[in-house]
Order: C-alpha cells, then sequence, then structure tokens
C-alpha cells in the first residue's frame, strides 16, 4: 500500500489527473478514505479538483465520524453540498450532525432540493433513534403488482438503493403489509403475484426506538435490514446491518468511556481543556468519597495506635475489593446492554456472583492467613485479614453485579456505575468489615 500511496502522490504533483484518477478509483473506497486523509491540506484539495462529488461521497462514507468535519470544512461549500447530495441520506445525516448549525443551513441551501428535502426529514428526528440512523433509500414494492413488473421497476430503482436483498411491501396507503426477499423473487413466475409471494411475518421497528434495541434485534434475528414504520405503520426506511455496526461500536465506546469514569469518550481532536472538562465531574465526585474513605480511616485511630501493622494490609484489602468489584461490574454492565438478561436471567446473575465471590474470598481469605502466618508470625492477624478479604470479596462481588442492575432497573444507564465508582465504594465497605473486625477482636491482636 505505500508503494501505492507514494505513486498516487507523484500522480497528484505531476498533476497528471487521468492516471491519478484510475489509480485511485480502482482501489476500494476504504483504503480511498486511508489514502486521502494522510495527505496534507494541499494535496486534499487537489483531490477534491480530480474527482466529481460522487466519486469524493464515495470513499468520505468511510472516514470516522469523529474525523470528517475539517474536512468539509476546507471544502468549497457548493462542492461539499453536492457531495452530501451524493451520499446515502443516512450516511449524510449522520455527519451533518456533527457540524455547526449555520454551517448545516448553509449546505441545506445550496443543495439540491430533493437531496436536501431528504436530509432534513431525517435530522428531525431524536438523535441515536431509528429516525435518525435509518435511509430513504429503499425499494418497496406494491402488493397487486406481478413478479414481471416488479423485476422491471427493481432494475430502474435497484442502483440508488441502499439495498435490494429485502423488498418490503406496502399498500396503496404506503402501509407495511409484507415483505419479500430477492432470491424469492427471482425464481417465481412472471405472473405470479406479490401478495401471493411475500411473507406476512414481518418484523420492523418504531420510527422513536432507540438504536441500541435495534442492534440487539439484528443480531438475535441476524437481519441484513429492518423496516422502520411510524405509528399508523407507514413504511418510513429501513435501517441496514452496515449503520448496525456503527451504532455497535459507538454504544461500546461509550460504555467503555462510563466505565473509565469519563462523561464523553475523547475525541483525536479534543484539546487537554475539553479532555479535562469530559474527566473532572466524576474526579471531584470520586475526590468526596476518597475524603470519606479517609475520614473513615481516622475513626478507627485508637485501633491502628495499638495494632500498627494494619495499616499495611489497608491497600491490600482495598486494592482486592476494588479488582473483584469490577470484574463483577464488567459482567454485568456487558450482559445488560447485551440484552441476555430477562427478569430471572437477572436473578441468575446476581446468585452466580455471589457463588463467584464465596469461592474466590474463600481461596484468597486462606492463601492470605497462610502467607501473613509465615510472615508476620501472627496466626491472629494473619486469621483477621484472611476473614475480612472473604468477606470484602464477597460483598464486592455482590455490589459490582447488584448497582448495574438496580441502575437498569431505574432506566439509568447500567455503565454509569462505572470502575472508579465501584472500586470507591467497594473502598469504603472494605474498609469498614476490616476495621471493624479487627476492633472487635482487638484482644486477640495485643
Amino acid at each position: 500500500m505505500e508503494h501505492i500511496d507514494n505513486q498516487l502522490q507523484t500522480l497528484i504533483k505531476n498533476e497528471q489527473i487521468e492516471a491519478f484518477r484510475d489509480e485511485f478509483l480502482d482501489l476500494h473506497p476504504y483504503d480511498q478514505a486511508v489514502f486521502f486523509m494522510e495527505q496534507p491540506e494541499d494535496i486534499r484539495l487537489r483531490i477534491y479538483m480530480y474527482l466529481s462529488p460522487e466519486e469524493t461521497a464515495n470513499f468520505m462514507e468511510n472516514i470516522d465520524l469523529d474525523d470528517i468535519e475539517p474536512f468539509f470544512m476546507e471544502m468549497d461549500p457548493r462542492f461539499a453540498a453536492m457531495v452530501f447530495a451524493d451520499m446515502s441520506t443516512d450516511d449524510a445525516v449522520d455527519i451533518l450532525n456533527e457540524l455547526e448549525k449555520d454551517a448545516v443551513v448553509s449546505f441545506l441551501t445550496i443543495m439540491d432540493n430533493k437531496a436536501a428535502n431528504e436530509i432534513k426529514q431525517l435530522l428531525h428526528y431524536e438523535e441515536k433513534t431509528a429516525g435518525s440512523i435509518m435511509t430513504t433509500e429503499f425499494v418497496a414494492i406494491y402488493q397487486t403488482k406481478t413478479v414481471k413488473d416488479t423485476m422491471q421497476y427493481l432494475k430502474a430503482e435497484a442502483p440508488v438503493a441502499e439495498t435490494i436483498y429485502y423488498l418490503y411491501v406496502v399498500d396503496q396507503d404506503k402501509r407495511l403489509v409484507g415483505v419479500l426477499s430477492l432470491r424469492d423473487l427471482i425464481i417465481a413466475d412472471d405472473d405470479t403475484l406479490i401478495s401471493d409471494l411475500m411473507s406476512e411475518k414481518i418484523v420492523s421497528v418504531s420510527v422513536a426506538k432507540d438504536q441500541e434495541e435495534i442492534a440487539q434485534m439484528m443480531r438475535d434475528y441476524d437481519f441484513l435490514a429492518l423496516p422502520v414504520v411510524d405509528f399508523q405503520n407507514h413504511l418510513l426506511g429501513i435501517i441496514t446491518v452496515d449503520d448496525i455496526l456503527d451504532v455497535m461500536d459507538e454504544e461500546a465506546s461509550d460504555d467503555y468511556s462510563k466505565l473509565a469514569g469519563v462523561s464523553d469518550i475523547d475525541r483525536p481532536n479534543d484539546n487537554a481543556f475539553i479532555s479535562a472538562k469530559k474527566r473532572l465531574p466524576w474526579l471531584v465526585i470520586l475526590s468526596f468519597l476518597g475524603m470519606f474513605t479517609a475520614s473513615l480511616i481516622g475513626q478507627f485511630e485508637n485501633t491502628l495506635d495499638e495494632v500498627a501493622v494494619l495499616a499495611i494490609f489497608i491497600p491490600l484489602i482495598a486494592g482486592m475489593a476494588g479488582n473483584t468489584g469490577t470484574q463483577a461490574l464488567a459482567v454485568a454492565v456487558r450482559g445488560l446492554a447485551n440484552g441476555d438478561y430477562g427478569k430471572q436471567g437477572k436473578m441468575k446473575l446476581v446468585l452466580r456472583e455471589a457463588g463467584t465471590g464465596l469461592i474466590t474470598g474463600t481461596v484468597c481469605g486462606l492463601v492470605i492467613t497462610i502467607i501473613i502466618f509465615l510472615w508476620q508470625g501472627q496466626f491472629f492477624l494473619g486469621l483477621l485479614v484472611g476473614l475480612s478479604i472473604m468477606a470484602t470479596l464477597i460483598v464486592a462481588t455482590l455490589a459490582g453485579s447488584l448497582v448495574p442492575i438496580l441502575m437498569d432497573r431505574l432506566n439509568i444507564d447500567p455503565a454509569v456505575a462505572s470502575g472508579p465508582f465501584i472500586t470507591t465504594i467497594n473502598d469504603i465497605i472494605s474498609i469498614l468489615i476490616y476495621f471493624g473486625m479487627a476492633t472487635a477482636f482487638m484482644g486477640f491482636l495485643v
């Protein structure tokens, strides 16, 4: 690929336009996008001149949304408007949602009326819903048509459709009444009516449905596309599997950022101030919780004065509580995000994590008890730390699984129960257990 990149750069610098077009357009759109993004601005400006808006749109759809804004801002506005018009409607909407409102208005004003109206319709839908990610470039056929008529219609409409593997059947009022695969259409007799060929068992989604739920449906049914309907069952658009892959990537990034205690994942172009602004809220909250943990340790100052060696094991107990809690949290959040747990499944998860905490706590407690006895020569000290770890791991594991389930029940994103949050809560719990037991059994330690 490096050899090709150098060759393309040479062709651009020597203004060998036709040779560049032949080489560049022979690449896969993804490879075109990779080459384009690696070029300096002066080379990119020449690329715009050498390619048509449609050819530019073809590889622009393969550029990550977080990186794409500067490219449209450096284009001639009229050229940029034509690129948007030549893109799939849903992809154009995704990009426009990343731009400033003034720029969006400007592009829509310049754009062809038909393309602008299609984009405006999708821009009105709330973000992260079916309406915001669907495309209006689909093939709908009437149930009263024959296979022969439909094939002729399909040949005319297929070039501008997002996909033709599924054909959606509508009545005269544009209501969705059936679905038909391209394979079934091809092998059917020419005189067969679509109404006799279609399947009436349709899986569709409401235009207001959350994109995460749609991703789960696409995964469960193994569909390549899903029809989107309004409350009267009018067919509005379709959601294709490539859009769902983008949704899954977006949701995974979002959940990961929350698990890390960040309000929104950092973008490559964010400066230090923007990144700090996203991270500070959680850090401030966690600093207050940390101060509470410190003051809690202060309440057991007399215990520490009498048995100073207890302080050695505070990081061990707190660290193990945080680790096991985060493990349970990751399992619970992932299962809830994927829709793996129903009502009974959640209870099964909690019981399993309780059992896991009991087993891991018992094993770790025994190991620590033996190590401390051999190290310090104090059996009761080893027993105290071992029992504390056992109890802490059981409680921390339960907390890691219960907190996200509780948040899900309250319709709060389970990923908000972030790793740092669970770790800090488990620090408090582990300190209470450790020093509570130490105070209770002080007579055996001094």
